[in-house]
This record gives structure tokens, sequence and C-alpha cells, in this order.
């Protein structure tokens, strides 16, 4: 995930090493150990105590490593390493930091395909044909989650299988005094805006066209073209017709959940992440799940496998980083701890999730499951890394775009010029 990031004065001061956070020294430490600096980031579901189990296990396994875990101030890892980079002081092993921008200026080091032989996508998020941060999980982005309570008052016997039926159910739900979607994006947290926009990517261009965003940076394909536009026209309409809240848009992430369960919308699009939320943490309602349905009701699945760790290519024993960081992306006990915790769905050869998985993971996986059968997995907009990925920062400038989208300052044609100009900028 992308996320944008204000930072703080306290921020700034541990950014240039003079407060909490700051970048330790990378040097042997006591007992011939070396010590290397871990960045990892904290959620309500990746709390303090998952990291510190998660980084005690891995570093039973490489002896000759202390780990120092650094924390980002927000979940806003890769702004926050690019912080600490131009301060000097990148950390030796990152956590789910996009390697865009890092990799092609030799910052990080590329793991062997000996190395990445257990991953079930070994090349996921290459950049020029090298991979610098595991594919150690996949996300299915979005998954349409819903208030089964508040589709059985409005009527609503069956799940939508095709973009006009969702706009059906919409309208029976707005009928009944019920918001159809949950949609939120502020503060920090404008990433969280961008998900209708990338289920109707995912069904308007990403299917015609799966290297869309590559043929985009050869220049053969533009944000303006007809079906970029007719996929940011749906998310326009959505809004212009009551179906997403625009106040909802004030919302922190953590908020714009909280709306969901508390009934504030019946449809929540969001990354399969929520699922183990919905599961450890029930609300007074069962809620339901069904992937963003395209014009014909032929399925589309927008996935992203990566997220793991990458490695400093400037670590005091880069060899030793590598290994502990498929010690920490390959131990069962940490992969189960992701999958109760945090929804994952691991890309691991042999992998199995523990058995007593809640009906909403279990659904969520369904659905992924189903989009490898069906043979229609495609990218999810805005996530993707390596090549054929959005040039550095513009995931986030995207975000806030999708802002004035649904608050109507913009229009589909205008919100798309603004990202072929935003393109220009970030590549010239």
């Amino acid at each position: 995930m992308r996320r944008s990031l204000v930072f703080s004065l306290v921020t700034l001061l541990a950014v240039t090493g003079c407060g909490v956070g700051a970048q330790p020294s990378a040097t042997p430490a006591a007992g011939g150990k070396v010590e290397l600096s871990f960045l990892v980031f904290e959620t309500p579901n990746l709390n303090a105590a998952f990291w510190d189990a998660a980084i005690a296990r891995a570093s039973a396994k490489v002896p000759g490593v202390t780990i120092k875990k650094l924390v980002t101030p927000n979940v806003d890892r890769t702004g926050y390493a690019k912080q600490l980079d131009a301060a000097g002081n990148l950390p030796d092993i990152l956590q789910s930091v996009n390697p865009a921008g890092f990799a092609q200026a030799g910052k990080l080091a590329p793991f062997t395909d000996e190395e990445l032989k257990n991953f079930i996508a070994p090349k996921a998020g290459a950049i020029d044909g090298k991979v610098y941060q595991l594919p150690y999980n996949t996300q299915v982005i979005p998954v349409i989650y819903y208030n089964k309570d508040a589709f059985a008052k409005a009527g609503i016997t069956e799940t939508p299988r095709t973009y006009k039926e969702l706009l059906d159910v919409s309208a029976k739900l707005k009928a009944a005094g019920v918001t159809p979607f949950v949609v939120g994006g502020g503060g920090a947290d404008t990433w969280a805006d961008m998900y209708p926009l990338t289920g109707t990517v995912a069904t308007d261009v990403y299917k015609k066209t799966p290297d869309w965003l590559t043929r985009r940076a050869a220049g053969s394909v533009k944000f303006t073209d007809p079906d970029f536009v007719k996929a940011a026209q749906k998310v326009a309409d959505l809004a212009k017709a009551g179906y997403i809240d625009p106040a909802g848009l004030s919302r922190s992430y953590a908020d714009t959940e909280q709306a969901f369960r508390d009934g504030k919308g019946a449809m929540y699009p969001m990354g399969s992440w929520f699922a183990t939320s919905a599961d450890n943490t029930k609300p007074d309602f069962e809620i339901g799940s069904f992937p963003w349905p395209s014009d014909d009701g032929s399925p589309v699945t927008p996935t992203f496998t990566g997220g793991g760790t990458s490695v400093s290519a400037s670590a005091p024993d880069v060899e030793l980083a590598k290994k502990w960081a498929l010690a920490f992306d390959e131990d069962k006990e940490n992969n189960d701890a992701f999958v109760k915790l945090d929804g994952s769905i691991p890309a691991i050869k042999g992998y199995t999730p523990p058995a007593d998985m809640g009906p909403v993971y279990q659904a969520t996986v369904d659905i992924y499951q189903k989009g490898m059968q069906d043979n229609s997995i495609v990218n999810a907009f805005s996530q993707e890394t390596g090549d054929g990925s959005l040039p550095p920062g513009l995931a986030d400038k995207a975000a806030l775009g999708v802002q004035d989208l649904i608050t109507g300052k913009k229009s589909a044609t205008e919100f798309a010029a603004y990202l072929d100009d935003q393109w220009a900028k970030a590549t010239e």
C-alpha cells in the first residue's frame, strides 16, 4: 500500500538522528554478532508484541545477528524510509517498503533465484529482471465487504455479479436510508480512498490490457484514453448518485473501518487484510464479501503479491541480512501470525493457513482461489511494484486526485489529465 505522509517536527528530529526512531549504528554487537536495523510499521492488527515475537523467531534461526527494531511514525513506511535514506540512515532491512526508486539507485541488494526458490511468484515485483523485495504475500484489492443485515433489510437477496446489479443494489440501499459505500481517506490515510477506482480500473482497463502501465511508461497509452476515463467516471457517478458520501473522506483509515462496523454504510471496499479483523472483532451484523463486478459479470480479481522484506546494499553484512530476511518471511509461525492478525495469503510454496480461520477470511481466500482458477488475476491499480508500476510518489498523487473526483472538484477527464500531468512531472 502507498500512503502519503506529512512529518512533524518530532519525525524530522528522528530522521536526523535526534529523537525516537533514529537510525542506530549498524556495527558488530557484543559477542561478535552483527547488529542490523529492521524497519517495521505498527497497526492495530500488527502491534509491537507481534513484531517482537516474529523478530525473535527469525533471529533464532540465524546465529550471528542482533536486530534493532525501528518503528515508522505511521503506516507510511515507504515515505519514512525515504526520509531516513535522505539523511544517510537507510535501515539494513525494511519491511513492506516499496523498492521503486531505492532499487534503481543501487540502494537495495537483489535476491538470487536460489534465494527465491520457495516463493510461488518468485519474479513478482521485479525491477529490470531483479527482485528486491521478497514476494511473500498476496492481497486481493479490493474485496467488497458488506453488511448482510443491511442488505436483507433493503430487500437484497443476492450479491451483485454485474456492475449494473451493483448500481441496482446501491439504489435499493439508498432508498432504505443506508449509504451504500463506506469510503475514507483523511489525514495521512489518503490511500484508503483508492479502492473504488482500483476496482473499476481492474474491470475496465486491466481486464482488457493487463500490461497497461507498462504501455503507459512506453507512451502508447494515456490516462486520458477512453478506458481509463470510463473507470474514473464510474467512481464519479457513484459519488454523484449519493452512493459514496464525500463527508467520509475526512475519516482516517481506522475511523473508516469503524464507520462500517457502526453501520454507517453497507459496503466497504477494502484490501483482503480486513478479513481477519472482521473475524477477530465481530460487529453486530454478519459480514459477507464479493469481488468488484465487471460490466458483463465475467470475473476480474485485482491482486498484489509482494510486501516482504528488502535488504540495504550497504548493510554491514548483506548476505547475513538476506539470510535473516528469508528466515523472517518463510517462518511458518510468522506467516500463521500474519494470517491470523492481518489476513495475509502467504505466497510460499507448501504453506497452508491455520485450520481455525474465520468465515470472512475463508470467503476472501475463496475469491482469490477462484481468480486463480478462472485465470482472472490482474494487478491492483496503485499497488503495483517493480516494472509496470506507477512512478515513485504518483500513487499518493492519485489518491489525492480521487478525493477531487469524489467531491466533484474534478471531472473524470480532468482527473485523468491530472494523472498524465503528474506522470510527466514524476518522470522528467
